[in-house]
């Protein structure tokens, strides 16, 4: 079953859920943002009068429209099924202090006939051989149990009927029940009778749905009776506040008011990243996730719902932005640390709990990358705790990166593999070259705040003195490789690596890492290249030249890109273009994707990526503060 795109996400600390347009919920994440994912489906629908099922998400007579709470991540689906005339609201949301899902239902009768709805819930979960799900029903619960979890969904109403087995044979008549109580079934299903709504009558109930650790019964059996119990409208005011107010706490860009439709626009994307990143974000270890995974069966990439740590610093950047000062702190002293590697590298990419993910090879700009974050943190906080909590951490990524740069220097093909930004290509690249020398350039900022903490340390203070002076080398020697091996003398452009090609990430010469003045010939001609090669007929620019992932359309993050670089160059109005392009192609929700589809300049691929939020907040904050 394909789920490529996920509309709309909620959840709190540790439940992160994804729907469709038409409020189909799609994935149920739990304990952590990106693992485990419970869901295969859960369909939800009604038997009215004689009819057979009609699925809320998918009937060809209902019309849908969608839209969250203002400032909260509460989301509301209105139905109206146009042949019974039957109008649903249903909201959804996770308790701000609980891990329930609760999704509240509105019905009213618009229809001058008397209806009879009964309420279906059919859940198919996630299965394999080694961990199967198996049903159960008692209690007025339908529990759905593996051997380390427990998947439960109750209400505080009777459920009339359930089917633990064969479920297929009969789910579309809307009639459901069996003998079973228990069954080695991964697809289960329960009803509600919600009695006769007559004409403009209306009824309001609630579903709840959790995950529990272990599989215990008995525990989790007393533990659902006080789920049924909680009163859903307080808990819907209650998380309806915490948002609001987590809104307000880490609204540091005060946006101008206006009712003009860009700035609407602009200010939806902006409150919708402020409620995005404690989605995205392990609250116990600070991994953030990339983005809620879309492809889990890797049909058309590698999976998206892992933490890099290149994503990680840029998210970061926002963060400290919008005042989440805290998170960037734990993502580098706890997650940081647990994850580096016995030789100072990080690898390429790690679940939000510091597990190493499934990789496919090395980028060396990852452990650059943390360096470079690390005091950029520092920059915005003044924190010389954290800089000496860090320092060895860095001293370590330093040490790993500087014999990366001989086996460079020194022509060592073997030792200085390296896969590209964006994973693709093997080989020395710009970008990453660019990256090294920029944490380098950190490293010596990073000692030069540190050198008083050292008085009286003669041996600690010569050992930096050293380090300093190796360092400074390195820099000369970086910036004069980059001009004489990747430097195309013909074109007067720089270029990726050995391939030539044009490539977005070429502006880290000049942004964020400060190698060339944005204004240096170099690099002015390299941008005029970038113009004519990868912008596009919408405004939106390809990441490289022959780009063709998920179809070769633009991407978000290469405008923002080019906005972050003219706006170093001082030319504002090409900033504002390459901006504007980002908040016209943002979802209707606020929600930034990977990439925009050229053609209906609508959102392509993954939905509320991170790293096109980052580099949002980051031009937000250059443009209006």
């Amino acid at each position: 079953m394909e789920k490529y795109y996920n509309y709309a996400i909620i959840g709190n600390k540790e439940i992160t859920a994804s729907f469709t347009k038409k409020g189909e919920l799609i994935r149920f994440f739990y304990p952590n943002t990106d693992y485990r994912q419970f869901i295969n489906f859960l369909h939800v629908g009604v038997k009215i009068n004689d009819s057979s099922m009609i699925y809320m998400h998918d009937d060809v007579n209902n019309a849908y429209h969608q839209y969250y709470t203002e400032n909260t991540n509460i989301l509301n689906t209105e139905i109206l099924n146009t042949y019974f005339e039957l109008k649903v609201l249903q909201t959804d949301y996770v308790c701000s202090d609980k891990n329930i899902l609760v999704r509240k239902y509105k019905m009213k009768n618009n229809n001058s006939i008397d209806l009879n709805v009964n309420f279906i819930v059919y859940s198919s979960l996630l299965t394999n051989e080694n961990n199967q799900v198996s049903g159960y029903y008692k209690n007025n619960a339908l529990f759905q149990y593996m051997h380390d979890y427990t998947f439960t969904i109750c209400s505080d109403r009777k459920i009339e009927k359930s089917q633990i087995n064969n479920n297929q044979a009969n789910i579309q008549t809307g009639i459901i029940g069996d003998k079973d109580y228990v069954g080695m079934s991964n697809d289960s299903s329960i009803s509600y009778n919600l009695g006769t709504l007559k004409p403009n009558e209306e009824i309001e109930f609630c579903i709840y749905i959790t995950a529990l650790n272990g599989s215990d019964v008995k525990n989790t059996e007393k533990q659902v009776e006080g789920i049924k119990d909680i009163d859903y409208k307080k808990e819907l005011e209650k998380t309806k506040k915490y948002w609001e107010k987590y809104v307000k706490d880490h609204d540091t860009i005060k946006l101008t008011n206006s009712n003009s439709e860009y700035m609407n626009r602009l200010k939806k994307i902006y409150k919708r990243t402020i409620l995005l990143y404690p989605l995205l974000t392990n609250h116990l270890t600070g991994g953030i996730s990339a983005a809620v995974e879309i492809d889990e069966d890797r049909t058309k990439c590698g999976r998206y719902s892992y933490c890099w740590p290149r994503d990680g610093i840029f998210i970061t950047n926002a963060l400290d932005v919008l005042g989440m000062e805290k998170e960037t702190e734990k993502f580098y002293k706890t997650f940081c640390k647990m994850t580096q590697s016995k030789s100072g590298m990080w690898e390429q990419r790690f679940y939000t709990d510091g597990s190493l993910a499934p990789c496919w090879g090395y980028q060396i700009d990852e452990t650059a990358s943390v360096i470079y974050g690390v005091y950029n943190h520092y920059e915005h906080t003044n924190n010389l705790k954290f800089l000496k909590d860090t320092l060895k951490m860095c001293e370590n990524a330093t040490k790993y990166l500087k014999i990366y740069i001989e086996n460079v220097l020194n022509n060592k093909k073997e030792e200085y593999k390296s896969y590209d930004i964006w994973e693709e290509n093997e080989g020395i690249h710009t970008y990453s070259l660019a990256a090294i020398f920029s944490s380098f350039e950190k490293m010596i900022k990073i000692y030069e705040k540190l050198k008083p903490e050292f008085e009286g340390n003669r041996l600690r203070l010569e050992k930096i003195e050293k380090e300093d002076a190796i360092l400074k080398k390195y820099l000369l020697q970086i910036k004069d490789y980059i001009l004489k091996n990747l430097y195309d003398n013909n074109k007067k452009t720089f270029i990726r690596n050995s391939d030539g090609k044009m490539d977005i990430s070429l502006l880290g010469l000049a942004t964020p890492f400060k190698l060339f003045s944005p204004k240096e010939k170099k690099i002015l001609n390299t941008i005029e290249r970038i113009e004519l090669t990868l912008r596009t007929y919408t405004g939106g620019y390809l990441r490289y030249e022959g780009d063709n992932y998920v179809g070769g359309n633009p991407w978000v993050i290469a405008n923002l890109w080019m906005a972050e670089y003219y706006l170093s160059a001082g030319n504002k109005k090409k900033a504002r273009e390459c901006f504007d392009y980002v908040v016209k192609t943002a979802t209707e929700y606020g929600f930034l994707p990977e990439q925009v589809d050229n053609n209906t300049m609508q959102a392509k691929w993954v939905i509320g990526l991170g790293w096109s939020h980052a580099m949002f907040i980051d031009v937000l904050k250059k443009l209006y503060n």
